[in-house]
């Protein structure tokens, strides 16, 4: 019986992903003897662009050479899995901010840069904007232990479930005091989603919801808590723009 293939892939990224992967290190030698890797550029030479079964991308499409590269990847795979939260919601590059593209070009790069890069840079998106995908796997970057659960699911056959609530409930599994209601701290924990442990607030650090928006956030709850806790509607509005989280917040009031 043949091995599945599989590629890993990055856009517009800082590879944190692909080397999360890399970093499986105890499991790696495994992971090789199961699957045919047919593309891991960080990863070894001599990379094959053909069918293959799953493909994994990470980053976001910002230019339009991403673009291109994404619909290429899509066309020639059975199975695409977005990984981390820049393939899955934009992250850090669909980050809210007021300035122009065209300004911030010019301030980096001058005159020039506006000639070269604003036909090819495009507004940062997720996959899922432009490409049918089959699953997404959130992170900044995404966790070794989905990782490893995402692939064994696949040689099984099957897809996994991911988790569907919020990182409120990891915090409360290891007993961890409320940043957000105890201590007034600007924790997006209400409406982030799971699956990290709670990592951050367990060391008294607030979430800043790098792994996106649980299902039906509730926003106005969070709002209101933090507007509360003596935080403005701008600071509210600049902490969620981190990432992926831009609702209109005054209407959430």
């Amino acid at each position: 019986m043949s091995k599945p293939s599989i590629g890993i892939y990055g856009l517009s990224s800082c590879a944190g992903d692909q080397l999360t992967i890399l970093n499986c290190e105890d499991e790696l030698l495994e992971i090789a003897s199961r699957v045919d890797i047919k593309s891991f550029i960080m990863a070894q030479t001599g990379n094959d662009e053909t069918m293959i079964d799953i493909a994994l991308v990470e980053g976001t499409v910002s230019t339009r050479r991403d673009l291109e590269r994404l619909k290429e990847i899509r066309s020639r795979t059975s199975i695409l899995v977005a990984i981390g939260t820049c393939a899955v919601w934009g992250g850090l590059y669909a980050m809210r901010n007021d300035i122009p593209r065209a300004e911030m070009i010019k301030g980096v790069y001058g005159e020039k840069g506006l000639e070269y890069f604003e036909p090819e840079v495009l507004p940062a998106e997720p996959l899922k904007n432009f490409v049918k995908v089959d699953l997404s796997v959130p992170g900044c970057p995404i966790e070794k232990k989905w990782f490893l659960r995402i692939f064994k699911s696949f040689l099984h056959g099957d897809i996994i479930e991911l988790p569907n609530f919020s990182l409120c409930s990891e915090c409360k599994m290891v007993e961890n005091e409320c940043l957000l209601v105890n201590r007034g701290l600007l924790c997006l924990g209400p409406i982030t989603i799971a699956g990290c442990k709670a990592r951050c607030p367990s060391h008294n650090i607030p979430c800043i919801g790098c792994c996106g928006p649980v299902d039906e956030a509730n926003y106005a709850a969070e709002v209101n808590i933090l507007l509360n806790s003596g935080y403005t509607i701008e600071e509210i509005k600049r902490k969620m723009g981190f990432f992926v989280f831009n609702p209109d917040l005054e209407q959430s009031q």
